[in-house]
């Protein structure tokens, strides 16, 4: 039997679209679990990235807390956490958190370093305050790279997201968990193409999204 016959199996068996375990349930569990992390991450590294970016400080520190941010094994954390802090949503957050703040820090520190000069200083002889040149000169221009940034720090927080199935919470990492503990392959692979399917439809949001966001003369000129 091959992936194709598992996939198929799975999505045709009208089991799994009903019920607290069904295909939509997990899925939007699996969402939740993502847009949170996403957003507790973006909060915290998008200032980071924009100021430091801005005033050209703080690079080398920033370049040491994405590698080491990557150096950390997820699950590896998630298990300490859960230790640490016992049952609760933090323990799963807090992996996803770290996972996703090195690109979004490290791009949208680069994003904003990579700004042409000439328009930022012409700005600033023009008497804006600093807030105006860094919001309406330079982030137009940086914000495709910005949200390659984001995008990247999202797909890697739904491949991850599944971990939060190890210590009992739902998402699409439940079919992975509970299919390997019961030896169903064909939940497993169902787990696993819903997951790449999320990231591609991810992919395509974030792809409407700069489509949508940054200006076109910014679009023709990158």
């Amino acid at each position: 039997m091959n992936v194709l016959h598992f996939v198929g199996a799975f999505f045709g068996d009208g089991a799994h679209w009903h019920g607290y375990d069904g295909i939509p349930g997990r899925l939007a569990e699996h969402v939740g679990y993502s847009l949170l992390a996403l957003a507790v991450a973006a909060v915290i590294g998008l200032p980071v990235g924009l100021l430091t970016g801005h005033y050209g400080r703080g690079g080398n520190t920033l370049s040491l807390i994405a590698t080491a941010g990557r150096a950390l094994p997820s699950f590896g954390l998630l298990v300490l956490m859960f230790i640490l802090l016992g049952f609760g949503l933090v323990p799963v957050m807090i992996p996803l958190v770290v996972l996703a703040l090195p690109p979004i820090l490290v791009t949208t520190y680069e994003a904003m370093r990579s700004v042409d000069p000439s328009p930022v200083d012409a700005a600033r002889g023009m008497g804006m305050e600093e807030w105006r040149v860094l919001l309406q000169v330079e982030l137009p221009v940086a914000l495709p790279l910005i949200l390659s940034g984001v995008r990247s720090a999202a797909i890697q927080i739904i491949s991850t997201a599944t971990i939060a199935a190890y210590v009992g919470f739902g998402g699409l990492g439940r079919y992975i968990i509970d299919g390997l503990y019961q030896l169903d392959y064909e939940k497993v692979v169902g787990g696993a193409a819903l997951v790449a399917l999320l990231a591609l439809v991810t992919l395509a949001v974030f792809w409407a999204a700069g489509r949508f966001a940054v200006s076109s003369g910014v679009r023709r000129s990158s």
